[in-house]
């Protein structure tokens, strides 16, 4: 008798997971400002059934004021956040930059160019400080940066009543040269009969900037590989070292924009000024996707949480509501976007990406 064995069928062909391919839809939901795209325009839409005025240019001119300021500094926040780090000392250092170019200018005479170059070298500084400190100690940038924090604050309202014996600075209108300065931070475009503040082109100028250099250079190949696991980044020869202090050096370069920004629109400026803004920042960069945890996120998600922040912060006045309630929803934003990345997250570590 013989017997018959049933031919073993064929084994699957291997794929490989880094060809495999990935559907549009899965792309998208892994993208980090898919979420907070999804949540603008959700807001758009409330603001805009609320009130006529949150859409006309007016409108919108006004919600983009600070969602600039705001979309600015974020860009910078989101990329540190990115490399591992946070900065809690980037809101008061954009109010050192203002004190210090107004009072080198007002009190002691110095040329308006000279002093924002001078400003210019102050904020880079500190953000170079503080990366010398978090890669040689290895403390968390959260201790150090709020070191720095308390620091800036002191230094700012102690060193201005020194020097003028209040706590704010102004003249700057009456300062030399200041008309040469004032278009560049505080001129006006007019769309349509509405004017927009160049503040607006500034903050796009430094998103495509941050973008570019996230997704095109090395040094943003370099930021993803510190913040994702420095470890192993340092093995395999990227100067991980460099890289967060330069990324740090980035916030200082952003906060002296901010505060020259700041001065040149108000001619003067306040001891507290960007106290608190901070929170705001880190806020915005969450909102936009980026990881608590560090090696992921994208500056153009974080410039849409400033956006989000923006479009809040005068949607509510629009639409007739208690502008108390503007905390309460910023924190009720935050909260989902954390959900919302963790569950990506989860979603594409499943999905082996």
């Amino acid at each position: 008798m013989t017997t018959t064995l049933n031919p073993t069928p064929p084994a699957p062909p291997d794929t490989d997971e880094r060809v495999a391919r990935v559907g549009l839809l899965r792309r998208l939901v892994l993208r980090p400002e898919i979420g907070s795209l999804i949540g603008a325009v959700i807001l758009f839409v409330l603001f805009a059934v609320s009130s006529t005025q949150f859409y006309s240019l007016a409108g919108i001119s006004n919600w983009l004021d600070p969602a600039s300021l705001f979309g600015i500094m974020a860009v910078a926040v989101a990329m540190l956040m990115i490399g591992g780090h946070f900065d809690l000392s980037a809101g008061v250092l954009t109010g050192t930059a203002g004190l210090a170019t107004a009072v080198m200018t007002t009190q002691w005479g110095l040329n308006i160019w000279v002093a924002l170059l001078v400003s210019l070298v102050i904020c880079l500084g500190v953000g170079f400080v503080n990366g010398y400190l978090v890669t040689r100690t290895g403390l968390p940038s959260f201790i150090i940066t709020l070191a720095t924090f308390l620091m800036l604050q002191g230094l700012n309202l102690a060193v201005t009543k020194l020097i003028t014996g209040t706590v704010s600075v102004g003249g700057m209108a009456q300062v030399p040269f200041f008309d040469t300065v004032r278009p560049l931070f505080a001129s006006r475009i007019n769309v349509l009969g509405v004017d927009f503040k160049i503040q607006i082109l500034w903050w796009v100028l430094v998103v495509a900037i941050g973008a570019w250099v996230l997704a095109k250079t090395r040094f943003g190949n370099w930021t993803f590989a510190v913040g994702g696991d420095p470890v192993a980044s340092r093995n395999i020869g990227v100067p991980a070292a460099r890289t967060t202090i330069t990324l740090f050096m980035g916030v200082g370069a952003c906060a002296w924009l901010v505060g020259s920004l700041k001065l040149m629109e108000q001619t003067s400026v306040q001891t507290s000024q960007g106290f608190g803004e901070e929170l705001i920042y880190i806020v915005a960069a969450v909102i936009g996707g980026c990881l608590l945890t560090g090696g992921y996120g994208s500056v153009i998600g974080a410039a849409i949480g400033a956006l989000i922040f923006g479009m809040t912060s005068q949607g509510i006045v629009y639409a007739g509501l208690d502008s108390d309630w503007f905390k309460f929803f910023l924190g009720a934003m935050l909260l989902l976007a954390v959900l919302a990345n963790q569950y990506v997250r989860r979603y594409a570590e499943r999905s082996g990406r």
